[in-house]
This record gives structure tokens, C-alpha cells and sequence, in this order.
């Protein structure tokens, strides 16, 4: 259903009951999930597809082209998955050659005035506070929380379950499980709450701890502590989770608060 104020491209692909209020703009090749709601004065631009049971408020901009000097008009997408809410005037772009598409996962709330842009990939039950900003080619895991204001550096990396303080200035890497704040922003212990939340339990809680007491702690560069996180620390997801995100961190990981 749409109101007769709206504009919809005819090359569209709308599921029947897809709500789209007044003063909409949906461009060529886009695609919408049923049960999605688009509010009024939403624009929607070429190459979105977007899921099943979206919410997407007023003012929002999808699939903008990429804010990259070298973007020379090559086909691209934005792709949203199911089940997300995206705020106010919140703006995500389409990808570039480098990767051809954003992702955003299942379940996210991208909280108003946040701004995702070119090649992002964002995991699923993310959660982007309001006036976030993520450069190019950032990646966040699944479950994630970056607290409003924050500004994260294009090819920074973003752990699963992790929490970033609002205002933070996100420079470096920052691993799975774990909370992160201050000025620079460093390691302040691990997702405590969060992680009893998503129902782990408190011996693998203590695990989580172990491997970042080691790797945080114990005044070891990145290459000793991976290696008594091995010989330590039984093997097990989480823990091979972050030896590879350490290891294949393209930014470095962020520090310690007291390390240097």
C-alpha cells in the first residue's frame, strides 16, 4: 500500500504489503520485503534492497552514492536485512568496486542522524546510537553496540559483542567481547553484562576474561600473548575467535589503557 504522494520508479520490486507513506522517493532497481514500513519523506535510492519487516522513519536516505572521490558511477547495492529499524534522517551509502555492496545484517537498529557509508559491512542485532559515523569499508560482528557520537575510521574493525563508549574516536581495531572507552580508546575490561545478557555462561565468561587478562595485562606484545593464549587457554570459538581477530587485525588493535 502507498499513498498516491509517494514517487516509485516503475522498475521497482515492492512486496504487496509493504506501507509507504507520503512524500517517498523510490528510485530505479530497488527491492522491498514484505511487511516493511517506509515513513514519510524517506528516499530510497537506486540499488537498495531491504528485507522483510523493516521500519525506516522520516528523513532517511538509503543507497546514496558513495562519499568517495574515486566512485565513478559503477553499479552497486545497499543491502538491509530483515527485521530492521532505521532512525531519523539516518544515511547509509551503496558500496563501490572495491567490495559492490554495504551490508547491513538482520535485526539493527541504526539510530537517527547515524551515517554508515561505502562497503560497511555490519553484522546482525547491531546497534549504531544516534549521530554515529563509520568511514568506509568498516566492519562491525554481530551484536555490537557503538554509542552515540562516535566516529570510526574507514577499515577499522569492530569485534562481535563488543560495546564502544559514546564519543569515542574509534582509530584502532577493537576485539570481540570486550568494552571500550577513554581517550585514546582503550581496552577497560570485557562485555560483561552484555554477554549475560546473549545467555553465555559464567565459566565461559571467566574464559573471556582469562584470554584478555593475558593479552591486556601482562605486559606481553600481541605475538607473545597469542602464544600463551594458546599454550594456556583450551581451545574453543571464543578463543579462536580472538587469537584471528588479533592476528588479522589490518588496523592494529586498540590498547590498554595503561600500556603504550
Amino acid at each position: 500500500m502507498h499513498q498516491p504522494l509517494a514517487y516509485i520508479h516503475s522498475d521497482t520490486n515492492i512486496a504487496r504489503n509493504v506501507v509507504i507513506e507520503p512524500f517517498v522517493t523510490i528510485e530505479k532497481n530497488v527491492s522491498i520485503g514484505e511487511g516493511t514500513w517506509i515513513g514519510s519523506n524517506v528516499t530510497i535510492m537506486e540499488g537498495a534492497q531491504i528485507g522483510k519487516n523493516c521500519r525506516i522513519f522520516p528523513g532517511a536516505v538509503i543507497s546514496a552514492i558513495p562519499q568517495d572521490l574515486k566512485f565513478n558511477g559503477e553499479y552497486s547495492l545497499t543491502i538491509i536485512g530483515d527485521n530492521c529499524t532505521i532512525r531519523e534522517c539516518a544515511t547509509i551509502n551503496r558500496g563501490t568496486s572495491a567490495s559492490g555492496k554495504t551490508i547491513v545484517g538482520d535485526g539493527c537498529l541504526i539510530m537517527a542522524y547515524a551515517h554508515i557509508a561505502h562497503d560497511c559491512i555490519i553484522g546482525n542485532n547491531c546497534i549504531i546510537v544516534n549521530s554515529v559515523s563509520l568511514g568506509g569499508h568498516v566492519k562491525i560482528g554481530d551484536f555490537a553496540i557503538i554509542g552515540g557520537l562516535s566516529a570510526v575510521h574507514q577499515f577499522a574493525s569492530i569485534g562481535k559483542h563488543s560495546m564502544v563508549s559514546g564519543g569515542s574516536l574509534v582509530r584502532k581495531d577493537v576485539p570481540p567481547y570486550v568494552k571500550a572507552a577513554r581517550e585514546p580508546l582503550s581496552f577497560v575490561g570485557i562485555n560483561s553484562i552484555g554477554l549475560r545478557r546473549r545467555e553465555f555462561s559464567d565459566s565461559k565468561i571467566k574464559e573471556i576474561q582469562d584470554i584478555f587478562r593475558i593479552l591486556y595485562q601482562k605486559n606481553l606484545n600481541n605475538t607473545q600473548a597469542i602464544l600463551k593464549i594458546e599454550t594456556e587457554i583450551d581451545a574453543s570459538p571464543e578463543r579462536d575467535e580472538i587469537i584471528s581477530f588479533v592476528q588479522n587485525s589490518g588496523r592494529g588493535i586498540m590498547k590498554g589503557f595503561n600500556q603504550k
